[in-house]
């Protein structure tokens, strides 16, 4: 059975994007990025929403594999490798490994929880509030940068409510702490 998290980079205030809907948040370095690198290769299957995805095709570009950074070139190549779901009521059509679902998020996630092994990833705020709201998400990674954004799209969506308990903490590149938790089943 696999495991589903959600994890993103957010603000000390809790945003993953600033007012404008843009990503703020400072660009990860080589250290920083190598991590994120490294989490994109453990991942069996990611999950989109529209925003993220599209905001996520950069690296399918071919100019990302002649990119000037090494860091670069390897997490397009494993973005690349990762089969992608994208969840979209809007669009008509998405890149390479990449597999459109207009339907029913709740359900797919089910499905694959249970057909497959690993890691996958949930990446998108709304996203992640139905799946969260359906008792689908089974660890929450809040990457937290050292900056305040002062409102815009918050990591956990108005209306949801969870009762977590701590994994973990860990100290990464540029002032990031990661913070890990999980769910706690209340009867």
């Amino acid at each position: 059975m696999a495991t589903i998290v959600y994890a993103m980079l957010t603000s000390l205030d809790g945003y993953i994007a600033g007012p404008s809907g843009d990503i703020d948040l400072p660009v990860p370095e080589e250290e920083l990025h190598q991590h994120f690198n490294d989490e994109m290769r453990r991942t069996s299957i990611a999950l989109c929403g529209r925003r993220m995805y599209e905001t996520m095709r950069f690296w399918d570009s071919p100019e990302r594999e002649i990119a000037a950074e090494e860091v670069e070139r390897d997490f397009a190549h494993a973005w690349r490798e990762t089969p992608k779901i994208v969840f979209s009521t809007t669009l008509q059509e998405v890149g390479p490994n990449a597999r459109l679902v207009k339907g029913d998020a709740e359900a797919v996630a089910r499905s694959l929880k249970g057909e497959a092994t690993g890691e996958i990833s949930v990446s998108g705020a709304e996203l992640a509030s139905h799946l969260a709201r359906a008792g689908l998400i089974d660890e929450y990674r809040l990457y937290m940068h050292p900056v305040v954004l002062g409102g815009g799209k918050p990591y956990f969506q108005s209306g949801l409510s969870l009762a977590l308990k701590p994994l973990g903490t860990e100290r990464l590149a540029q002032g990031v702490t990661l913070l890990r938790y999980a769910p706690i089943e209340i009867d």
